[in-house]
């Protein structure tokens, strides 16, 4: 039922925005910008009462003439201000129940939308509130109407038991006092409807507040010919020693109070309570599965990772992380946020035909706003201006810890410096500034849950700038400035084939990395790394990968020494690393393989591992993208950028 609703819903959504978009434009579609409508519509109703409130006289004998003085002398001001501020708070109104709608047709309002979905509940509700408090202030008939009817309705309740009722009972019960409460009300409420549509619009990145410019003209200029072709004018004097016979009820505001008249206060109650509950509810039904908590989203050409959360959009992960991704309607209309998917799987959700063709799917493009991932998907867009991707953060860190693993390979700990611990991807790595601005890029070998210190493996490099630094200057108690993190080498969690980790000398950093995660993130696969060094010397944490060994029985350690010398007494597995991987399969169209170390070492050994069955998009590395979609720009690339080993 729910989704037969939602599915007509989407249909005559999208029938009417292709009808706008032939209208006004894509860039002007009003349905686009419902959210941003309802804001600027606020302004103009805060606006325009402020207006209102500076001649509104409190007393009880002079509320209906300050707002007749104001509406008739001068009408060409006062009656404006009134007639805008009664047709912006309809509209208002229902901008409102139109955004609510959408959202809701679109299936936008579950998992981790639940919490602006609430917010915006009781926004509406707080609109409602504020809208019939007003409607009390010019104590004419119509406020009559509502101020009875509110207090007999508010009477039902316990809390009240018929007290409120009393002081309408006959003319002359109501005092000053009434009239200076309302009004404080009326200021309050719109306060509190100011307070939470901040906090709603903070949870939704890239929000915007106000609509193209083109909509702001076209909406002050429609309210003001309606305000001056059907004026909002008073109904006559309040008299409670009479029924109103006859009254217009504004029925974006007021549609629940004729039923006073044929129900009991009591169903109205349970219709509204029903209600509210149903809508506050809905979030939740009915119940979905609970999926994979979240995706990865690998966004170029910032090279830049982000976690996209279960029905979250390509683009609302990508602003969320403040990655200057361009966008305007947000709702597959325009086709700004067009972006490239270079791997993985998206649904690519509901969007107008004209923003994007079959013939652009086929080509691998996709709808930021409207695909949400399906496994971890790697893309690209084309940035707007020059230089718009943010800049990579930059930390400081103080050495906490220096201790050989060998002849030539330092572990350097870090702790940073005033900073909460930094979120980074198993594989992932960082850039050490030096002094005279260059970069030494290092991978983190620490696991991401890991959050006490960093942890990098620094292979000497004779004559190397900060490798010369750490073996021979280098003290605990030093700091460090880098930046990061930075990368699009991470654990692909997406995928039940069994992985093959291959690291040359000390690429075995960022495997560290990846299968620490792995083993507590409870990643059940089966996992291999073949280590190959030189000679024994140089498998510096060897005792580290045995006891992985002995300790999860789904992981296997393969050392493998191209160079063993005699005092090795080496009896195990010899020569080139991935000839070793070659032998033990030859078939490795079922797995997933992860290549970290030099650019030498994954260049050779890429054709052989095609050529044995191995798919592109289950080959990864960051020494040398492997996936044909990235190729390498440069044959510059650094052979450090996972192993740690630094450029002289």
């Amino acid at each position: 039922m729910l989704s037969a609703i939602q599915h007509g819903g989407q249909f005559l959504f999208l029938r009417l925005e292709r009808l706008f978009n032939r209208a006004f434009g894509e860039a002007n579609n009003p349905l686009y910008y419902l959210g941003a409508i309802t804001y600027f519509l606020f302004w103009i109703v805060v606006a325009s009462g402020l207006y209102l409130y500076i001649f509104f006289k409190t007393g009880v004998h002079e509320a209906n003439a300050s707002v007749e003085h104001l509406t008739h002398d001068p009408w060409y001001v006062g009656g404006v201000m009134r007639s805008l501020h009664r047709y912006a708070s309809d509209g208002l109104v229902l901008g409102m129940l139109l955004h609510v709608t959408r959202h809701f047709t679109f299936d936008r309002y579950r998992s981790f939308r639940w919490f602006s979905w609430i917010t915006g509940v009781v926004v509406l509700w707080l609109v409602y509130v504020s809208g019939i408090n007003g409607y009390m202030l010019p104590w004419d008939r119509l406020a009559q109407f509502v101020t009875v009817g509110t207090a007999e309705w508010l009477d039902w309740l316990p809390v009240f038991n018929g007290t409120l009722i009393r002081n309408f009972i006959f003319e002359g019960a109501v005092n000053d006092r009434l009239f200076s409460l309302l009004s404080f009300l009326h200021i309050g409420f719109p306060l509190g409807v100011l307070a939470l549509l901040w906090i709603h619009t903070q949870r939704v990145p890239g929000a915007r507040t106000n609509p193209p410019r083109p909509i702001m003209a076209w909406l002050v200029g429609s309210l003001v010919v309606l305000s001056l072709l059907k004026p909002a004018l008073s109904q006559g004097i309040a008299n409670l020693d009479t029924v109103p016979a006859s009254i217009d009820v504004d029925w974006f505001y007021l549609p629940i109070f004729p039923l006073f008249y044929r129900w009991s206060v009591g169903h109205v109650w349970l219709l509204v309570g029903v209600g509210t509950l149903l809508f506050v509810l809905l979030p939740w039904l009915p119940p979905k599965r609970r999926g994979r908590n979240e995706f990865h989203v690998m966004v170029h050409p910032d090279n830049r990772i982000v976690a996209a959360q279960p029905g979250e959009t390509l683009l609302d992960a990508a602003l969320r992380d403040e990655i200057a991704f361009p966008f305007d309607c947000r709702n597959g209309g325009c086709g700004v946020c067009t972006c490239t998917l270079l791997s993985g799987r998206v649904d690519y959700g509901i969007y107008q035909s004209t923003a994007l063709t079959k013939d652009e799917i086929a080509a691998g493009k996709a709808l930021a706003c409207c695909a949400t991932p399906l496994s971890d998907v790697e893309i690209e867009y084309v940035p707007q201006q020059a230089g718009a991707a943010r800049a990579v953060p930059k930390h400081r860190a103080q050495v906490i810890e220096l201790r050989p693993l060998a002849d030539d390979v330092m572990l350097v700990r870090l702790a940073l410096l005033g900073e909460p611990p930094l979120r980074f991807y198993a594989g992932q790595y960082l850039n050490v500034l030096l002094d005279d601005g260059e970069k030494r890029s290092f991978s983190f070998a620490t696991a991401p849950h890991d959050t006490k210190a960093i942890e990098l493996h620094v292979r000497y490099v004779p004559g190397g700038k900060f490798t010369t630094r750490v073996f021979q200057q280098m003290k605990v108690g030093d700091v460090i400035e880098f930046e990061g993190p930075q990368g699009s080498f991470f654990l692909r969690e997406d995928s039940d084939k069994p992985i093959v980790f291959v690291a040359g000398a000390t690429g075995f950093a960022p495997v560290k990395s990846m299968l620490e995660h792995a083993f507590h993130a409870g990643i059940t696969r089966p996992m291999v790394l073949y280590w190959g060094v030189r000679a024994k010397k140089d498998l510096y944490l060897g005792d580290l990968a045995q006891q992985w060994t002995r300790d999860h029985s789904n992981f296997r350690f393969v050392p493998v020494l191209s160079e063993p010398t005699p005092g090795d007494h080496w009896d195990g597995r010899t020569g080139l690393v991935h000839e070793a991987i070659l032998a033990d399969y030859p078939d490795l169209s079922g797995h997933q393989l992860y290549a970290c170390g030099s650019v030498r070492m994954v260049e050779s050994a890429h054709p052989a591992f095609a050529a044995h069955g191995l798919s592109q998009d289950d080959c990864f590395s960051d020494a040398f993208r492997l996936a044909p979609q990235r190729p390498r720009t440069s044959d510059q690339s650094e052979l450090v950028r996972l192993g740690g080993v630094e450029v002289a």
